[in-house]
């Protein structure tokens, strides 16, 4: 795919987030359409929300379920970059109109005090950068119409990103096993799904050494102060104005989401 159809469809990603208006599939208008070149494209869309005046304030994990990954017919997780204004406070009410097809995600989150550049990253190394953890929501939502995504069509999309909460509680993951610490969410208080770390790559932080890993073999390492989302826990949750969502992390705390 050539400079031109990728900022073409970079800024047409970036116009459907602006106007919350849904497009075609680009595999369906595209179907060679490789890998390499939808991280081209997500790369240009985050060039557009830079140049609005947003930050990189760090990355997220997707494709981290077999059930996902089934779904997408792919053997790996990807990625995408966080920004500045997908982020929320904690109890701080989401506008659900505000995204397209808004869905939670429930995960933990990484807080790095020191750089990563993979290749070569182990979990121990992910320990050791990390300052704290924190139970977190993202509330991915898709540019594409009616979710009907390829992994092409997520990885321009920038991973589905939508926006995030962060919990208040934060731990050394030090202190805690996260392959073994159990999660429960909550949706308008009924219990949603339980799961264990072990659910995202066999343990979330396994999770991150992969990313460090792959974005060192591109030239990008993970940067002290990021914010990196190591994948979900739980179903997609699909949230609508006047739902709210509890998640709470075995050893580590929980956090809480509401839409209006």
């Amino acid at each position: 795919m050539d400079t031109s159809q990728i900022q073409k469809y970079g800024d047409e990603l970036y116009n459907a987030l602006i106007t919350r208006t849904a497009i075609d599939p680009l595999t369906d208008r595209e179907p060679a359409i490789t890998i390499e070149d939808a991280y081209q494209i997500q790369l240009r869309m985050i060039q557009r929300r830079v140049e609005a005046g947003e930050t990189i304030i760090g990355k997220k994990i997707g494709v981290t379920s077999k059930v996902v990954m089934d779904m997408l017919k792919v053997n790996q997780p990807d990625f995408g970059m966080m920004t500045s204004g997908m982020v929320f406070n904690e109890g701080e009410a989401i506008v659900a109109s505000s995204m397209i097809a808004p869905r939670a995600e429930a995960e933990v989150a990484f807080v790095l005090k020191r750089d990563l550049m993979g290749p070569g990253v182990t979990a121990a190394d992910v320990l050791r950068a990390t300052d704290c953890v924190v139970p977190c929501f993202e509330i991915v939502d898709s540019r594409i119409k009616d979710w009907k995504i390829k992994i092409q069509d997520t990885v321009a999309d920038n991973a589905s990103c939508g926006v995030l909460t962060l919990g208040g509680t934060r731990r050394s993951p030090r202190d805690l096993d996260l392959a073994l610490a159990g999660m429960v969410l909550e949706k308008n208080g009924e219990v949603i799904s339980t799961s264990t770390g072990a659910a995202v790559q066999g343990s979330p932080v396994n999770a991150v050494a992969w990313l460090a890993n792959t974005l060192g073999r591109l030239g990008i390492g993970l940067k002290a102060g990021e914010v990196i989302l190591s994948g979900s826990q739980s179903p997609l949750v699909p949230v609508k104005a006047g739902d709210s969502l509890v998640c709470s992390v075995g050893g580590l705390g929980g956090t809480s989401v509401r839409f209006i």
